[in-house]
């Protein structure tokens, strides 16, 4: 068995319980997305001050998780980095951290900010971990995220939809952000349901966040939601056949319902031509960026260097490259490439050790549903599946095969 993992499993073992901090960061890493848009709209400040916002927010953050988790017996975070997929974590943020120097991004001050976010969520994830029992930390954790999603959903509701009739802002906040969202909400939920069998209200909370994803209409991550639910429902034997199959009708019965939305989307899209929306304007995105991460193949053009760097596609601003893959070869080059396989597949290997188990489909469904969104969409600076939900699974597995008696 890994010593390290041992050691974190007897620092965990007698920290008193503290959820309701782990639950705020939740809250705070799903209701972020909306913050630039409350301040542009609600305020009246403009994006960069609403970012601004976010990133003092997410500082601030960091500080009281920081003081509230002072210990006079302090634990070292090493064991959390010496899990499988920890050392991967450790090593993207080093190397993205390191190509600021060769940033090729429009503003390096807003570069550096941005890693510091990535960085300082990752921070408090392990502060968190470190001080409390890890299981009650990491759920605690989730269902803020989850509790934000549901909040956000209803915000996302009553706001006026898109030109494209799908939900979100035409120049603050996507649909396919808002979507992404409420998908890793979904596995989130299904983790508190079929893991950790939470009696909260987790189902209702499901069904709310999932027709938002529907009506959100993000093409790439329904898709890869459809994708990863499904291996849920075929390979779960928790999950009774009575209750897939209510599953499935209820499912059947919102698309039925939508049926009239969804042909209305399909006529905007099928005429919008090379939109970046559609498959021929992803086309035009990928060539131009590749052409431009050929120019730096082996560190690539650096962290933000996307943003107000690459011109635009008509009125389209990309913000990324729209492919994970992709985006990580312009990113970082072959370095980010082989970090990016590094990371994912250290955590499907974490996942195939597992016993067969309702933990272990889970993660796997969600492993195959940021693999597949990340074929048409991905994130600016993070990964489709956060550094911070890599370290707290990462983290939760070691703990899982502790448990089992099993060597990792």
């Amino acid at each position: 068995m890994n010593a390290g993992v041992s050691t974190f499993e007897i620092e965990n073992a007698t920290a008193p319980p503290q959820t309701l901090l782990p639950a705020i960061v939740g809250f705070f890493f799903s209701f972020r997305l909306f913050i630039v848009l409350l301040m542009a709209r609600g305020f009246g400040a403009d994006p960069q001050t609403g970012a601004g916002v976010s990133l003092v927010l997410n500082f601030l953050l960091l500080c009281i998780v920081a003081f509230h988790s002072l210990s006079p017996n302090p634990s070292s975070v090493g064991p959390i980095f010496r899990l499988p997929a920890g050392r991967w974590v450790l090593i993207f943020l080093a190397f993205s951290g390191a190509s600021l120097l060769w940033s090729g991004a429009a503003s390096l001050p807003a570069a550096v900010a941005f890693w510091c976010a990535m960085l300082a969520d990752v921070v408090m994830v392990v502060i968190l971990l470190r001080a409390g029992p890890l299981i009650e930390v990491s759920s605690a954790l989730m269902k803020g995220y989850v509790f934000a999603t549901c909040c956000t959903s209803l915000i996302a509701w009553i706001m006026p939809t898109q030109s494209d009739l799908r939900l979100g802002d035409d120049e603050l906040l996507g649909a396919n952000q808002i979507g992404y969202g409420c998908a890793l909400a979904v596995f989130l939920a299904q983790y508190l349901i079929l893991v950790r069998r939470d009696k909260g209200p987790w189902k209702l909370s499901i069904w709310l966040i999932a027709i938002t994803l529907l009506r959100s209409l993000s093409k790439t991550t329904i898709i890869a939601f459809i994708v990863g639910q499904s291996i849920i429902l075929l390979r779960d034997k928790s999950i009774s056949r009575k209750t897939k199959t209510k599953i499935l009708v209820a499912a059947a019965v919102v698309i039925a319902i939508s049926s009239s939305l969804l042909s209305s989307y399909y006529d905007v899209y099928t005429s919008t031509g090379n939109s970046p929306e559609t498959l021929t304007g992803r086309l035009g995105i990928w060539a131009v960026i590749l052409d431009k991460a050929l120019d730096h193949p082996w560190i690539g053009n650096g962290f933000h260097s996307v943003w107000k760097v690459i011109p635009p596609f008509g009125d389209f601003e990309a913000r990324h490259a729209h492919n994970e893959l992709l985006q990580q070869f312009y990113a970082y080059g072959a370095v980010g490439v082989v970090m990016l396989v590094g990371l994912y597949g250290s955590f499907y290997r974490q996942v195939k050790r597992l016993p067969v188990s309702s933990l272990k489909t889970l993660l796997l469904s969600l492993l195959v549903f940021v693999l597949v969104r990340g074929l048409a969409d991905t994130e600016p600076f993070d990964l489709s599946l956060p550094l911070w939900a890599i370290t707290i699974f990462s983290a939760v597995m070691a703990q899982s095969a502790l448990n089992d008696g099993a060597a990792y």
